[in-house]
């Protein structure tokens, strides 16, 4: 509780300096006095919430989001353990995924306005391209990061190749692919807006993009209110999946300030069997690694 506690303070907290710093026009280095002030975002939002225009905005944006995410979920998982499995596949995709990888996917909105019949389309073909690749190279290293004595294990009792994809691969790298999808959906989140200000119709990024062009400030922070409390509804939904599909992981309870308890000695039974043991010598290492066991 007093965590929460805290965190809605720092909120609080945050909300009342800028209604103090916009409401008295403070201008040291920052212009305040452009900003609106909190009550006016307020009053621009409680508008917008009563109309129709902020709903088909924010429908819109979901399915694109969603549509396009959930793509590059599939396709980045696929690709990643295929190049981590596969060097014949790593030879063949490995080159041309890592000349596109620095490509900002906001960057290829020209190619999908020539690609795409129409700008849905296109803007889903951004949104895809934008996150699927933290899920490829997080899916890919964390398949290459699995224990080779697992697939030996399952390989020992009779179990071929698909069954070490669904018993050792796939759930082995569950907490890397996660570790992607949470950064690809932010990314993804970013591009969809963009995308939407550039070539869009409906939208929360095009509605903020018309809001700027007509000088209605307190509407560009609606939005903006908007993407935030959207991505952090995403992230928080992707991450909850993460813990209920990565169930069987070992977790610890963090407690802030807490002390750690003291690790409870090991006894060492004495080798009465044990050589004599010189320092620096061949019976000194056999006694160490003896006591690490």
């Amino acid at each position: 509780m007093r965590r929460y506690v805290l965190r809605v303070v720092s909120l609080a907290a945050a909300l009342g300096l800028w209604q103090a710093l916009t409401s008295l026009n403070i201008d040291l280095w920052l212009r305040f006095s452009q900003f609106p002030t909190v009550t006016d975002v307020a009053r621009a939002f409680a508008a917008r919430l009563s109309g129709p225009d902020y709903w088909t905005d924010l429908t819109d944006s979901l399915t694109r989001i969603l549509t396009g995410f959930l793509l590059a979920a599939v396709l980045g998982v696929a690709t990643g353990v295929l190049v981590a499995r596969s060097r014949l596949a790593e030879d063949l995709l490995g080159p041309l995924l890592e000349v596109v990888r620095p490509i900002p996917a906001i960057a290829l909105v020209p190619v999908a306005i020539l690609l795409f019949p129409s700008n849905e389309q296109g803007i889903v073909f951004i949104t895809c391209t934008a996150a699927f690749f933290p899920v490829l190279v997080s899916t890919r290293h964390a398949v290459r990061a699995l224990t080779p004595t697992w697939e030996e294990a399952v390989r020992t009792m009779g179990g071929g190749r698909w069954r070490i994809l669904g018993s050792v691969v796939l759930p082995g790298a569950l907490p890397g692919v996660f570790g992607g999808l949470s950064v690809g959906i932010g990314v993804s989140w970013i591009c969809v807006i963009s995308a939407e200000m550039i070539s869009g119709q409906y939208g929360v990024g095009y509605r903020t993009w018309q809001d700027y062009t007509v000088v209605d400030y307190p509407g560009v922070f609606v939005g903006m209110v908007t993407i935030g409390v959207l991505g952090w509804v995403t992230s928080t939904a992707v991450e909850l999946l993460g813990r209920r599909l990565t169930r069987w992981l070992p977790r610890t309870a963090y407690v802030p300030g807490a002390a750690r308890p003291p690790r409870p000695a090991r006894s060492v039974k004495p080798t009465p069997t044990a050589p004599a043991a010189v320092p620096g010598g061949p019976a000194s290492e056999e006694v160490r690694d003896e006591h690490l066991v």
